[in-house]
């Protein structure tokens, strides 16, 4: 590459480069003994966050291809980007206090979540399944610490272990199936493997082991059956923050791969991913509402719900064309909002010897502290899908795309099955608001988590508002090709 080429490519990943190097920096920062110092050091986060947030968007507009075809910026990375960064700046708004309570004040925490931010970030504008890998391992070795991250904690270090064991085989799986598809096309850059697909047909048969080796990998990735089995023990393992993270970031950055990958570059092949990824949305929706129900512990009930809601966005995917895949990204945007608010409730309730994590530790909540309990109530119902919160919007407009392309009975399917995932977020709201309360309520509010909270919150209900001005959103993020 010229000087030019090389100039263009780091103006770029600014964005990128900013985070890494604010983890690097915040690395050095962590030095200093960090008991008592967990809001500075989630101060410094916030403002490397802002700063690759402020590039993000000024890099909007042109497609910007950078690094030889590996690496683009353009609108669909922009949303997901934002995304993500959202995501991020939210998790450490809720962070400190929680830190505080669990022991857990190291400055790591905050530079391993600035790392697997980038990770997510080159996710989102990869373009090479080379690059794409590279910014998947960057993001989930950072995730495998964090979910460790309270070493004194049995359940932490057998999530942790569960999860470097099955992501490791599951990236494995994704990197056999790259190199299956590299040796039968000679490609790796997507748009180069979308003509050569289109050129050779899909003739050889071993490319059908390799569509679904790559499936199998990015199925791990966001959490669907039959590869869910790490999703609860995960998420009840981790620390709470933590499991509001990766229920989040991780999984949007997956989708942003999986629409990158599918709907473009292996469209020539979709008689073989589509009937695979069909059977994967309706399992993964049937058996996360299902098994969600007889859940007691949040966090556990909280992980088959993102189960569930991932098998929802899949149907997207199914449903496929501009619609969908721009049904997929507002669905996303909306999970993000509501979910993290979700958890931080569950974050505000861990006080001293009090976790709050059984379901049964909500009950009466509304009596005491009504404001919140409202608030819950919002992001229990979007949850649920009810109108006319920001989630039934959420989950119409994929039903819409879905009817549109003539998957009658996908949809029917769906809408049962989010009839049976509303009533354990249902229960919730009746334990809060008909329930006595068995204790008093001591919350670890602080006014960081009540930002988080107000800012998830005002998310949910604006987009509830003007749903149809954030899919726009969505459909002029959509890259070219999908249509």
């Amino acid at each position: 590459m010229n000087t030019d080429m090389i100039i263009a490519s780091i103006v770029a990943s600014l964005p990128e480069i900013i985070i890494i190097a604010g983890a690097c920096l915040l690395l050095l920062v962590s030095l200093i003994p960090a008991r008592g110092r967990m809001v500075l050091f989630a101060g410094l986060s916030l403002a490397v966050v802002a700063a690759a947030a402020i590039a993000t968007y000024a890099l909007a507009g042109p497609v910007r291809p950078a690094y030889g075809g590996m690496f683009v910026v353009d609108g669909f990375a922009v949303f997901f980007k934002i995304v993500v960064l959202m995501v991020t700046a939210l998790v450490i708004l809720m962070s400190p206090k929680y830190l505080e309570e669990e022991d857990l004040e190291r400055g790591e925490y905050f530079v391993l979540l600035l790392f697997a931010l980038a990770g997510m970030m080159i996710m989102t504008s990869a373009i090479d399944l080379v690059s794409i890998y590279v910014g998947l391992e960057l993001m989930a070795l950072s995730v495998y610490v964090l979910t460790g991250f309270m070493r004194h904690d049995s359940r932490s270090n057998e999530a942790a272990l569960k999860y470097v064991i099955l992501g490791a085989v599951s990236s494995a799986i994704f990197l056999y199936g790259v190199s299956l598809v590299y040796g039968l096309t000679g490609a790796t850059q997507l748009s180069e493997l979308a003509a050569a697909l289109s050129r050779d047909g899909p003739s050889d048969p071993m490319l059908v082991l390799a569509v679904v080796f790559m499936v199998t990998g990015l199925v791990f990735k966001v959490g669907a059956a039959p590869l869910h089995m790490w999703v609860p023990d995960v998420y009840e393992g981790a620390p709470t923050t933590i499991t509001a993270f990766m229920s989040v970031g991780p999984k949007a950055a997956a989708f942003a791969i999986i629409l990158r990958i599918f709907p473009e570059a292996l469209t020539v092949v979709d008689d073989i991913w589509l009937p695979v990824v069909t059977v994967v949305a309706v399992l993964t929706l049937t058996l996360g509402s299902f098994v969600a129900l007889v859940q007691t512990n949040i966090k556990r009930m909280l992980a088959y719900s993102s189960i569930a809601h991932a098998g929802f966005a899949l149907l997207g995917l199914v449903a496929g064309g501009q619609d969908g895949i721009a049904g997929i990204m507002l669905y996303l945007l909306i999970y993000a909002f509501m979910n993290l608010g979700i958890f931080g409730t569950v974050v505000m309730m861990r006080k001293g010897d009090f976790s709050g994590e059984n379901i049964e530790d909500y009950a009466g909540l509304a009596k005491s502290h009504p404001g919140l309990a409202l608030l819950m109530l919002i992001f229990l119902f979007s949850l649920a899908g009810i109108p006319p919160t920001a989630g039934f919007f959420a989950k119409f407009y994929i039903l819409a795309a879905l009817v549109a392309q003539g998957h009658v009975a996908l949809a029917v399917i769906a809408v049962l099955l989010s009839a049976v995932a509303a009533y354990f977020y249902l229960r919730i709201v009746m334990l809060m608001y008909m329930k006595e309360p068995a204790r008093s309520f001591d919350l670890a509010l602080t006014p960081p988590l009540r930002l988080a909270l107000a800012v998830a919150g005002l998310g949910t209900v604006g987009i509830g508002l003007l749903p149809a001005w954030f899919l726009d959103m969505a459909r002029g993020a959509v890259f070219p090709g999908i249509g």
